[in-house]
């Protein structure tokens, strides 16, 4: 979203809370719909009608179309509520141009600060205040793999891009596709991004996102990265281009694929499908660092005295310790607080929690920086997934090019 004006055209757990009746309307605009994000969404719901208010249910498909909706209601004087953001720089126009509430009340009362990472500390402030509650850590660099497939198919679950392109002949020769892959452009840009991160670290990765480096880009880590990315395409399936990414997580929950590089919302399908980790399928952190990306929801400023507290005590609760683990167990992602016991987690869950205790390995996502660069980039990156005749130093040049217009 680079301006508002472009912005404005483009299983029911139950938590108790000592908390006082809200007692108020909620209306919660949001864009989770696959099976597994619907259960997560309906943690939140049952925890605020818990606590005596009534969650008023508004879901739209697709993150895009969400956004624009409810930056379209609050730019237009009719707000939801409560409203779903990415983790990073979504909404910090409508925090420039007066249009969200802080909770810094809640948060200081609740020491947000000293149980949040330090990179999603910095995501949901702005010039010092919250203007987000930020709800979980989604780990974006994981690879879920299918283990009677790969079993089937004779190889071990890989634990790198050159051992998954390595198993892939026998994977294809067992009937299997080595790669599930969804060919939309937000999800081959997830892909690109764990390659690089695995090629060339923390390093390169900050060099290109955060630092806007084009030396960098040019680099011989980078052009590695872009010939190991390029060598991904054989492995993925006829259907992919334009499939969504539970559409895709399906294949390899039913058997058709081996394996899928997905953010970990897709576990929350596993979860949904009744599968078990380490069981019927596995879960790897591909290498480099833990890549972080995630949710926040914002509040619209609103006059109603009541509507405010309302928004309060939705922001306690949605990162109070008890809603944070039943919330973050149905959704596949781990908590955002630090200091939550994750013992009744998955062993997925749990190793994402352990890569988060290590500062090193909390590499933050692409979207906690410059939205303007990954637009441009993103499409640079889908034009050279859709083009195997593109040469490394022609997609190069396009990359560079493209850094250089989100300046």
């Amino acid at each position: 979203m680079k301006t508002l004006r472009q912005a404005l055209l483009a299983t029911c757990v139950v938590i108790a809370l000592p908390a006082a009746a809200v007692a108020q309307d909620a209306e919660v605009l949001h864009w989770w719909t696959s099976g597994g994000e619907s259960a997560a969404v309906k943690v939140f719901a049952d925890a605020y009608t818990g606590a005596g208010g009534n969650w008023i249910d508004t879901a739209i498909a697709g993150g895009q179309n969400a956004r624009n909706a409810g930056v379209n209601r609050i730019v237009g004087g009719n707000p939801p509520t409560v409203m779903q953001f990415n983790t990073g720089e979504q909404f910090s126009e409508l925090v420039a141009n007066g249009l969200l509430r802080d909770v810094d009340s809640v948060a200081k009362a609740n020491n947000w600060s000293d149980v949040l990472p330090k990179a999603v500390v910095d995501a949901a402030t702005r010039d010092g205040s919250f203007y987000a509650v930020p709800v979980n850590i989604h780990g974006q660099n994981w690879l879920f793999t299918n283990n009677d497939v790969l079993q089937k198919s004779g190889v071990e679950a890989p634990q790198s891009f050159a051992e998954l392109i390595a198993a892939a002949p026998k994977i294809k020769e067992a009937g299997f596709t080595p790669l599930a892959h969804g060919g939309q452009n937000w999800q081959d840009h997830v892909l690109f991004d764990a390659v690089v991160l695995e090629t060339g670290g923390p390093d390169l990765f900050l060099k290109i996102y955060r630092d806007k480096d084009t030396d960098a880009a040019e680099s011989d880590e980078f052009r590695q990265a872009a010939e190991t990315y390029g060598k991904l395409r054989a492995l993925t399936d006829e259907g992919s281009p334009g499939r969504s990414w539970n559409e895709t997580t399906n294949l390899v929950l039913t058997g058709k694929a081996a394996a899928q590089l997905m953010g970990d919302w897709a576990k929350g399908e596993f979860i949904a499908a009744g599968l078990t980790p380490g069981k019927e399928y596995g879960c790897t952190i591909m290498p480099g660092g833990y890549m972080m990306g995630g949710d926040v929801f914002v509040f619209p400023k609103v006059d109603d005295e009541a509507a405010k507290a309302a928004q309060d005590k939705m922001a306690e609760l949605m990162l109070s310790p008890e809603v944070q683990v039943a919330f973050n167990m149905k959704k596949g992602s781990v908590p955002v607080r630090l200091d939550v016991d994750v013992s009744a987690m998955d062993q997925c869950a749990q190793a994402g929690m352990k890569a988060l205790q290590d500062p090193a390995k909390q590499v933050a996502s692409h979207n906690f920086y410059s939205p303007d660069l990954v637009g441009t980039t993103r499409d640079v990156i889908t034009q050279y997934w859709s083009a195997p005749e593109m040469g490394t130093d022609e997609f190069v040049e396009n990359f560079v090019s493209a850094m250089e217009a989100a300046y």
